[in-house]
C-alpha cells in the first residue's frame, strides 16, 4: 500500500461524461444524472482505508441520498487486484446496504478523466455539474483515533444544499494509490 494524497483537480471543472458497467450488472451513463447536486467516490473494495470509511457511505447516503445522487467508481487494476473487479464490489455493496450505482473502469479513463489518485478520493459537483469539493471525508483514519463523522464532506453537502458557497480551503483525500494497470501507471 502506497498512502498517496488526492490530486486536487480544480475547483469549476465540469463533470467528466462517462458510461461504465454496473457492478451488479447493466451500464449506467452520466446521462442518467438529474440537474442536482453529484457526489462522486472513487473506493474500491479492499483499501483499508475504504474499509475504515464505509459506515460513513452508507450513512451520507441515507442522510443525503434524495438531494445529493451518489455514485460510486473502482478503477483498480483487476490484472494485480481481482478482489476489486464487479464481483467484489458487488458483495461489498451488499453488505454494506449501499442502493447508489458502484460501476467498474475496466479501462481506468474515467480515474485518469477526474485525476483520481487514491481511495478514497472525492469529487462533489453542484446541479449544474461543476465541482465545488474535492477532498477528505474528514480527519478519521484508520488507526488513528479520530471519530468517522464525514465532517469536512458533510460541511460542503450541507452549504451546497443551503446554497451557500462551500468553503474553497479543502483539505486532500488520503489513502491508498490508484492500482493502475502495469506498465500504464
Amino acid at each position: 500500500m502506497v498512502l498517496t494524497p488526492s490530486e486536487m483537480l480544480p475547483l469549476g471543472t465540469p463533470l467528466p461524461a462517462f458510461a461504465l458497467e454496473r457492478a451488479t450488472g447493466g451500464r449506467w451513463e452520466t446521462t442518467a444524472l438529474e440537474s442536482k447536486p453529484v457526489l462522486v467516490l472513487f473506493i474500491c473494495a479492499h483499501c483499508p482505508y475504504v474499509i475504515h470509511i464505509e459506515p460513513e457511505l452508507g450513512r451520507l447516503e441515507r442522510d443525503y441520498g434524495e438531494r445529493v445522487q451518489i455514485v460510486a467508481i473502482s478503477s483498480n487494476s483487476t490484472i494485480t487486484h481481482p478482489q476489486d473487479g464487479p464481483e467484489g464490489l458487488r458483495a461489498q455493496a451488499e453488505r454494506q446496504g449501499w442502493s447508489f450505482p458502484y460501476l467498474f473502469d475496466a479501462s481506468q479513463a474515467v480515474a485518469r478523466a477526474f485525476q483520481a489518485a487514491c481511495t478514497p478520493d472525492l469529487f462533489l459537483f453542484n446541479s449544474q455539474h461543476k465541482l465545488v469539493y474535492r477532498g477528505q471525508l474528514d480527519s478519521s483514519r484508520p488507526g488513528n483515533d479520530e471519530p468517522l463523522t464525514g465532517a469536512d464532506l458533510r460541511a460542503a453537502i450541507d452549504d451546497l444544499l443551503a446554497g451557500n458557497a462551500v468553503n474553497p480551503d479543502q483539505r486532500p483525500s488520503i489513502g491508498c494509490n490508484i492500482k493502475w494497470h502495469p506498465a500504464k501507471a
